[in-house]
């Protein structure tokens, strides 16, 4: 659908009104009062996230010189990754409240925050819309394409899907079914994910401008096979954080493959299309992985869904080997509007 939106509206726009749509969905679940329009909040929220992730990223690959694309999109994450730091304490001290010492702040619960929280990104999303219309430049016509060319690329897409719904799905689960960690220890994981990342993301850009996605994403996979083995057979508690957040480090390294997907791009108009089909393909794997990796679990045993993910990285790590980056096309930079 992205895709066919880029056609008519340019992505700055397409941005805009992802951000509306996310902020709308927001308030909506802070208002409901049914279970149904509940549904229909984080519906509405998570179509709106959904759009703007590769809008998001076409702009950046659509826009910013082919050498620079790695740092910039690594910058990104870190701030992302900053603005989870900031989203988790502030819902801790809004549902919450915080009483110490001079400080006041009362419990305004979950709906309030929500309603405040969703309001901020529909202003935000405003002044996206409207900055969109400062660029008067021609648009350049748009077609959706697919092809044969970027087989690699779709097949990647689908490999890293799957690897990181073994993360955020049985990762986690196996600390809190397996080992009982309890919602505050889960959450003080996540934030040590966030602010690792934070510093980590960034990084890990330059290390892809520097030594290339092939060499980059080779490392990330070899160091996935180790993660993997260690939620296989290790079972001591505080090597499984350390493997959390290692894992989550790797997961960010999914930057090189948008980076390596601007070098290979037949057309700048070309991205956006096929960077919104990159997200339905990890979609994809998210329908297989959760129901494959648990019949695992139930049928043999949790192992046996990490050795899944060993073969993944596995298979990932040769197909990397495929990969060629010595493109002849000029930077891949375009009007936005």
């Amino acid at each position: 659908v992205l895709g066919f939106l880029a056609i008519v509206l340019s992505e700055m726009r397409v941005l805009g009104l992802s951000v509306l749509l996310l902020g709308v969905g927001l308030v909506i679940t802070g208002g409901s009062d049914t279970l149904s329009t509940f549904m229909l909040g984080t519906m509405l929220m998570s179509i709106g996230f959904h759009f703007f992730y590769p809008s998001n990223s076409s702009i950046v690959l659509m826009s910013v010189s082919k050498e620079e694309t790695p740092k910039v999109l690594g910058l990104l994450r870190g701030v992302a990754s900053f603005a989870a730091v900031i989203g988790t304490f502030v819902v801790w001290v809004f549902v919450e409240g915080v009483n110490l010492g001079p400080v006041n702040i009362p419990a305004y619960g979950y709906r309030t925050t929500l309603f405040a929280i969703g309001g901020i990104i529909i202003v935000g999303s405003l002044f996206t819309l409207r900055h969109g219309q400062h660029h008067n430049s021609q648009r350049t016509e748009r077609k959706v394409i697919f092809r044969r060319d970027y087989w690699l690329y779709y097949l990647l897409t689908f490999m890293m899907g799957s690897r990181r719904h073994i993360f955020t799905t049985f990762a986690i689960f196996m600390l809190v079914e397996v080992y009982g960690i309890n919602v505050r220890q889960t959450a003080a994981l996540f934030l040590v994910n966030s602010l690792v990342s934070t510093y980590a993301a960034p990084q890990l850009g330059k290390l892809v401008a520097r030594f290339g996605e092939r060499t980059v994403l080779t490392a990330n996979f070899v160091g996935l096979v180790g993660v993997f083995l260690g939620y296989a057979f290790v079972p001591y508690l505080p090597i499984l954080y350390a493997l959390f957040v290692l894992d989550n480090i790797f997961f960010t390294f999914n930057l090189a493959l948008e980076s390596y997907f601007q070098k290979i791009t037949h057309s700048p108009q070309e991205i956006t299309s096929n960077v919104s089909m990159a997200q339905t393909i990890n979609h994809i794997s998210a329908l297989i992985v959760p129901v494959l990796g648990g019949i695992l679990w139930v049928q043999i045993s949790p192992s046996a869904t990490f050795l899944a993910g060993v073969a993944i990285a596995a298979v990932s790590l040769v197909l990397v080997q495929f990969m060629q980056t010595h493109s002849t096309q000029s930077p891949a930079t375009v009007p936005l509007d």
